[in-house]
């Protein structure tokens, strides 16, 4: 293994920066998404409401091999351009983000109904409400599950590797055939995972605690 590291460490470090990055940019988008989905979903506004509700329900109920081959063979035919990174991240934004406008809903309906009612008596706008009262109380309330979803995230990026989006399994995938070595370049590749999912999931179990303790 150690050999294996020692020859390929570059093309395995490279990977690890191209899921790094998609991760990244996957759990900002789909978490701005996903909070807007949620609000809409509970919003009085029938149009929205309908909307968010087809969004969430479509992509959390199809693979998301299919969306990230959709962003990435059919869009180029018809819109614009994407590599696979591109399209890999996109997609991979897309499917997580209807997951996490349901763990958000959750905790918005959690938040006692009074909070709403006194937010408006204090002369807020429901905007506002929401924005400062409600969501702040929401995330506190949902960190654990969207610390999974975060850590699906993860995760699910190999996904990449289907459409050459130059990440860890992409990379991992040419050592393999080139070496034959399936065994430890998978291991390896594994752990870099491993590297990933713990750090996050520390972070959110600190994030959690510290939230507690402020209560």
């Amino acid at each position: 293994m150690l050999v294996l590291l020692s020859n390929y460490g570059p093309s395995f470090v490279e990977g690890f920066k191209y899921t790094l990055f998609s991760s990244i940019l996957a759990l900002f988008f789909s978490l701005i998404i996903g909070t807007f989905m949620a609000i809409f979903q509970l919003s009085k506004n029938k149009f929205l409401r309908s909307l968010a509700k087809i969004y969430v329900e479509f992509f959390r109920n199809i693979p998301l091999l299919i969306i990230v081959m959709f962003c990435y063979v059919v869009v180029p035919l018809y819109w614009f351009q994407l590599d696979g990174f591109q399209s890999g991240t996109i997609g991979l934004t897309i499917y997580t983000s209807a997951f996490i406008a349901e763990t958000i809903r959750a905790g918005i309906q959690t938040v006692p109904a009074g909070q709403m009612e006194a937010g408006l008596s204090s002369g807020f706008t429901s905007s506002q409400t929401m924005v400062y009262i409600i969501l702040p109380q929401a995330f506190k309330i949902v960190i654990p599950p969207l610390g999974n979803q975060f850590i699906n995230l993860v995760k699910n990026s190999s996904i990449l590797a289907m459409v050459a989006g130059m990440d860890l399994m992409y990379q991992g995938d040419l050592i393999a055939s080139e070496t034959f070595n399936t065994f430890e370049t998978y291991i390896i590749v594994g752990l870099f995972y491993l590297i990933l999912t713990l750090q996050l999931s520390y972070l959110m179990s600190n994030l959690e605690k510290k939230w507690a303790i402020r209560e």
